[in-house]
């Protein structure tokens, strides 16, 4: 993968440019689809944008998510975008299979590929890319891709909403390590460019249905389990506990932190029972890997402190097997 420097000349000329990201959607993938694609259209650019899955009522404010495509529900004119193109972006993802049912198209298309990510060990898929683990957010290297391009002057305050969504969702408001110095920096260059921050926090934060709410109660009463012997807690949601309050994509989001907003809780495991797979989600504090964890108990991977994975085996004996693993580690 060449640096992504070795693509502007590609950009130099109006394109048509296919953007997507992974599969189920949160507030990085999403903000920096939508800030890209802000900041191309801008330069003249034709861009289309398309999420692999639906987007989470959440983020259904944001400006211009009316103008994606959803892959599961329109893939004839995704593919006829992306059949179009003259290069595609791929952001907050580094492998083909994160998109899922895209797999296939992607690994075909014969267009130069670029990728701006910050997850560990990219596919030698791409062409061209900035792939940095140690960044905030898919977010900041958006932001960072356009200064590299000296065209921050172009961040007007549509830019910025989203670039800042991404950075606020992913740093889990600013208190996670990741949140370095740059990206207070960026935030308070975003701010003196016009952005009203508090909007955007209601949006994601204060915007719960009553529904939601209760099935949040549900889950810290009837669902989570502490494992205080291994500094560990899980939250195990079958499907018909999801069926139960009519869950929608993104009734689940952080749900996972909550375990660690316990004394003493140091790993944190949501698993969720899906249509056709098993999901499993880690976060942790201080020095366990969860993105080790991940890559060798189940299939996933991610950051050090927050990663992903998914297993072939039932919704019980998947809890059950994580239950194992767990009596043989002890999270610090």
């Amino acid at each position: 993968m060449r640096p992504i420097q070795d693509a502007f000349p590609l950009l130099q000329t109006p394109k048509k440019i296919f953007i997507t990201t992974h599969h189920k959607p949160d507030g990085d993938a999403i903000g920096s689809m939508l800030g890209l694609y802000h900041y191309l259209v801008k330069k003249g650019h034709t861009v289309t944008g398309v999420s692999p899955s639906e987007l989470p009522e959440f983020l259904m404010w944001m400006p211009g998510v009316e103008n994606l495509l959803n892959f599961e529900a329109e893939s004839k004119l995704a593919i006829k975008a992306m059949q179009e193109s003259d290069v595609i972006f791929g952001v907050d993802f580094n492998d083909f299979s994160r998109t899922k049912h895209m797999t296939t198209q992607l690994a075909e298309a014969t267009q130069p590929k670029i990728l701006i990510d910050h997850h560990l060990l990219p596919s030698p898929v791409w062409d061209y890319g900035m792939s940095i683990p140690e960044k905030s957010s898919t977010c900041e290297m958006v932001y960072d891709f356009i200064k590299l391009a000296n065209d921050t002057d172009l961040i007007d305050t549509t830019i910025a909403k989203c670039l800042y969504t991404g950075v606020l969702t992913d740093t889990g408001s600013f208190r996670f390590p990741v949140t370095t110095a740059s990206v207070h920096e960026m935030v308070a260059d975003l701010k003196r460019r016009g952005l009203d921050h508090s909007p955007i926090h209601e949006n994601i934060y204060d915007s719960w249905s009553l529904r939601r709410m209760q099935f949040l109660g549900y889950v810290l009463l009837e669902k989570m389990e502490i494992f205080p012997k291994y500094n560990a807690g899980l939250i195990a949601l079958s499907r018909k506990d999801m069926k139960l309050f009519d869950i929608t994509t993104g009734d689940t989001e952080g749900l996972v932190n909550y375990p660690l907003s316990i004394s003493h809780v140091r790993f944190a495991t949501l698993i969720t029972e899906r249509n056709d797979e098993v999901k499993m989600s880690f976060r942790s504090k201080g020095d366990f890997d969860v993105s080790k964890f991940a890559r060798e108990h189940f299939s996933g991977g991610g950051h050090f402190n927050a990663s992903g994975g998914r297993s072939t085996l039932s919704f019980i004996d998947t809890v059950t097997r994580f239950k194992e693993i767990l009596s043989d580690i002890h999270p610090r």
